[in-house]
Parts: structure tokens; C-alpha cells; sequence
């Protein structure tokens, strides 16, 4: 399941690359997305990184409340997908330890 690369999609991305702070990313999602729609992605990014600190299925619903299936689809990604949450998860705690 890939997304599909075209010039829409590529400029929305270098959008996103534009922003230079926190409070630009909540200006700019805020006009961009639903509150639902930034909350579920952060809540995916949450349920990725506690996956990736050795959660189970189990710990992470009940932390996050989500459903096994949103839990099992990030895991597939994690385990199978093109390496972006492992990405970011990487230069979060590089960023982290830096401090």
C-alpha cells in the first residue's frame, strides 16, 4: 500500500518540510486537517513508539485506547512497511538524547 507520487502529494510534503516550529506545524495543521485527523496521527506515532519499546497489543489499547486493528496496522508498518515510523522514531530519540 503505497501512496501514489504525484505533484500534488510532493508539494504537500514539501509544505510540511517548510514549517520551522512546533507552533508553525499547529498554525499550518490546523487550517490543513481536522483536530481528529492530528490527534489519530499523533496517537499512531504514540502506539509506534511504544510498540517499538517492546509493548504488547494488550499494554497499548490500554494506554491508548485504540482498537487492536489501528494497533496491528501501525505494527505492520513497523515490521513490513517502508521504514518511515522507524525513521522518525530514530531521530525522536537521537533529538532526545542530544539534550
Amino acid at each position: 500500500m503505497s501512496l501514489r507520487r504525484d505533484e500534488q502529494t510532493d508539494t504537500l510534503f514539501r509544505s510540511i518540510l517548510a514549517l520551522e516550529s512546533v507552533e508553525e506545524c499547529y498554525r499550518y495543521f490546523e487550517d490543513l486537517c481536522t483536530n481528529k485527523e492530528v490527534r489519530d496521527f499523533g496517537q499512531r506515532l504514540e502506539i509506534a513508539r511504544q510498540l517499538d519499546a517492546g509493548s504488547s497489543y494488550q499494554q497499548v489499547a490500554e494506554a491508548t485506547g485504540v482498537s487492536s486493528a489501528t494497533i496491528g496496522r501501525v505494527k505492520r508498518c513497523l515490521d513490513y512497511g517502508p521504514g518511515g515510523y522507524r525513521m522518525v522514531l530514530n531521530r525522536l530519540q537521537n533529538e532526545e538524547d542530544a539534550r
